[in-house]
Protein backbone atom coordinates (compact mmCIF):
# COMPACT_ATOMS: atom_id res chain seq x y z
CA UNK A 1 0.00 0.00 0.00
CA UNK A 2 2.67 2.25 1.13
CA UNK A 3 4.89 1.51 -2.13
CA UNK A 4 2.24 2.54 -4.52
CA UNK A 5 2.41 6.03 -3.41
CA UNK A 6 4.61 8.71 -4.05
CA UNK A 7 5.07 9.98 -0.68
CA UNK A 8 6.88 10.23 2.44
CA UNK A 9 4.37 8.99 4.20
CA UNK A 10 5.74 5.15 5.06
CA UNK A 11 6.33 3.97 8.83
CA UNK A 12 9.70 4.96 9.67
CA UNK A 13 11.40 2.80 11.57
CA UNK A 14 13.98 4.77 14.32
CA UNK A 15 16.62 3.90 15.14
CA UNK A 16 17.04 0.98 13.09
CA UNK A 17 20.66 -0.34 12.22
CA UNK A 18 21.62 3.10 13.13
CA UNK A 19 25.77 2.75 14.29
CA UNK A 20 27.08 3.94 17.28
CA UNK A 21 29.55 6.44 17.15
CA UNK A 22 33.02 5.76 17.81
CA UNK A 23 34.32 7.35 21.42
CA UNK A 24 37.71 5.48 20.89
CA UNK A 25 40.22 3.59 18.76
CA UNK A 26 41.69 0.67 19.59
CA UNK A 27 44.49 -1.59 17.87
CA UNK A 28 43.74 -5.45 16.87
CA UNK A 29 47.18 -7.57 17.01
CA UNK A 30 46.22 -9.43 14.01
CA UNK A 31 47.51 -12.95 14.26
CA UNK A 32 47.19 -15.93 11.91
CA UNK A 33 43.82 -18.28 12.77
CA UNK A 34 42.47 -15.14 15.33
CA UNK A 35 40.17 -16.70 17.95
CA UNK A 36 38.37 -15.16 20.45
CA UNK A 37 37.36 -18.46 22.43
CA UNK A 38 34.44 -18.41 24.16
CA UNK A 39 32.95 -14.97 23.66
CA UNK A 40 32.87 -16.05 19.72
CA UNK A 41 33.81 -13.00 17.22
CA UNK A 42 33.98 -9.69 19.75
CA UNK A 43 33.91 -7.30 16.92
CA UNK A 44 30.46 -6.67 16.64
CA UNK A 45 30.20 -6.32 20.85
CA UNK A 46 32.78 -3.97 20.71
CA UNK A 47 31.60 -1.97 17.90
CA UNK A 48 28.20 -1.95 19.96
CA UNK A 49 30.80 -0.06 23.04
CA UNK A 50 31.65 2.81 20.78
CA UNK A 51 35.24 0.91 20.38
CA UNK A 52 36.66 1.00 16.75
CA UNK A 53 39.42 -1.42 15.65
CA UNK A 54 42.66 -0.61 13.95
CA UNK A 55 44.53 -3.58 13.25
CA UNK A 56 47.99 -3.90 13.63
CA UNK A 57 50.02 -6.28 11.91
CA UNK A 58 52.87 -8.30 14.09
CA UNK A 59 55.08 -9.47 10.74
CA UNK A 60 53.86 -9.37 7.04
CA UNK A 61 51.85 -6.15 5.98
CA UNK A 62 48.45 -7.97 5.69
CA UNK A 63 46.93 -10.87 6.24
CA UNK A 64 44.34 -13.18 4.97
CA UNK A 65 41.92 -14.38 6.71
CA UNK A 66 39.14 -16.61 5.31
CA UNK A 67 39.60 -14.95 2.24
CA UNK A 68 39.60 -11.83 2.69
CA UNK A 69 42.54 -9.43 2.76
CA UNK A 70 42.91 -7.28 6.35
CA UNK A 71 45.43 -4.30 5.85
CA UNK A 72 47.50 -2.80 9.45
CA UNK A 73 45.43 0.80 9.44
CA UNK A 74 47.74 1.53 12.87
CA UNK A 75 51.29 0.77 13.97
CA UNK A 76 53.48 0.36 17.26
CA UNK A 77 53.99 3.96 16.76
CA UNK A 78 50.11 4.60 17.54
CA UNK A 79 50.20 2.96 21.23
CA UNK A 80 53.14 5.02 22.27
CA UNK A 81 51.65 8.44 20.80
CA UNK A 82 48.44 7.57 22.23
CA UNK A 83 46.43 7.76 19.23
CA UNK A 84 45.01 3.92 19.86
CA UNK A 85 43.16 3.70 23.50
CA UNK A 86 43.93 -0.25 23.93
CA UNK A 87 45.10 -3.33 22.65
CA UNK A 88 42.75 -6.30 21.71
CA UNK A 89 45.18 -9.47 21.62
CA UNK A 90 42.72 -12.39 20.30
CA UNK A 91 44.28 -16.09 20.41
CA UNK A 92 45.58 -17.20 17.11
CA UNK A 93 48.86 -19.12 15.62
CA UNK A 94 51.77 -19.41 17.53
CA UNK A 95 54.82 -19.44 15.96
CA UNK A 96 57.77 -18.03 17.33
CA UNK A 97 58.38 -15.13 15.29
CA UNK A 98 54.67 -13.85 15.73
CA UNK A 99 54.73 -14.26 19.00
CA UNK A 100 57.82 -11.92 19.65
CA UNK A 101 55.61 -9.63 18.07
CA UNK A 102 52.33 -9.72 20.14
CA UNK A 103 55.11 -9.44 23.15
CA UNK A 104 56.28 -6.37 22.18
CA UNK A 105 53.34 -4.61 21.38
CA UNK A 106 52.06 -5.65 24.94
CA UNK A 107 54.89 -4.49 26.48
CA UNK A 108 54.68 -1.02 24.95
CA UNK A 109 51.21 -1.24 25.39
CA UNK A 110 52.67 -1.64 29.21
CA UNK A 111 55.13 0.78 29.11
CA UNK A 112 52.65 3.05 27.97
CA UNK A 113 49.86 2.60 30.29
CA UNK A 114 47.38 1.18 27.51
CA UNK A 115 44.91 -1.31 28.63
CA UNK A 116 45.08 -4.67 26.72
CA UNK A 117 42.20 -6.63 26.35
CA UNK A 118 42.75 -10.18 25.79
CA UNK A 119 40.83 -13.51 24.34
CA UNK A 120 41.49 -16.99 24.33
CA UNK A 121 45.48 -17.86 24.38
CA UNK A 122 46.51 -14.51 24.06
CA UNK A 123 45.17 -14.20 28.14
CA UNK A 124 48.37 -16.33 29.11
CA UNK A 125 50.17 -14.21 27.17
CA UNK A 126 49.28 -11.16 28.17
CA UNK A 127 49.39 -12.53 32.04
CA UNK A 128 52.99 -13.82 31.47
CA UNK A 129 53.93 -9.86 30.34
CA UNK A 130 51.98 -8.00 32.78
CA UNK A 131 53.32 -10.57 35.78
CA UNK A 132 49.70 -11.21 37.22
CA UNK A 133 48.26 -14.45 37.29
CA UNK A 134 44.95 -14.63 35.08
CA UNK A 135 42.88 -17.71 34.06
CA UNK A 136 39.86 -17.08 31.87
CA UNK A 137 38.58 -16.67 28.53
CA UNK A 138 39.36 -12.87 28.52
CA UNK A 139 40.68 -10.27 30.53
CA UNK A 140 41.72 -7.14 30.62
CA UNK A 141 45.04 -6.05 31.78
CA UNK A 142 45.85 -2.42 33.16
CA UNK A 143 48.67 -1.03 35.10
CA UNK A 144 49.12 -3.93 37.37
CA UNK A 145 45.69 -5.15 37.37
CA UNK A 146 43.43 -8.01 35.66
CA UNK A 147 40.00 -7.86 35.60
CA UNK A 148 38.45 -11.60 34.02
CA UNK A 149 35.82 -12.17 31.82
CA UNK A 150 33.67 -15.33 31.57
CA UNK A 151 31.04 -14.21 29.19
CA UNK A 152 30.04 -11.05 26.77
CA UNK A 153 28.13 -9.66 29.50
CA UNK A 154 31.02 -8.78 30.89
CA UNK A 155 32.52 -7.41 28.33
CA UNK A 156 30.78 -4.02 28.55
CA UNK A 157 31.46 -2.75 31.91
CA UNK A 158 35.57 -3.48 30.87
CA UNK A 159 35.15 -1.58 27.62
CA UNK A 160 32.88 1.31 29.18
CA UNK A 161 35.76 2.19 31.86
CA UNK A 162 38.79 2.77 29.05
CA UNK A 163 38.51 5.73 28.28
Amino acid sequence: MYAQRKSSAAPRRNGYNRPVPTRLRMGLVMRRGMDFGELGDVEGALRAEGVGLAPISTGDASLSAGGVTVLATATAEDIADGRVKGLVVPGGAADEAGLAAVRSLIDLARANSVPVIAFADGVALAAERFGVPADAPAAVFRDGDVVEMSDRAALTPAVGGIS
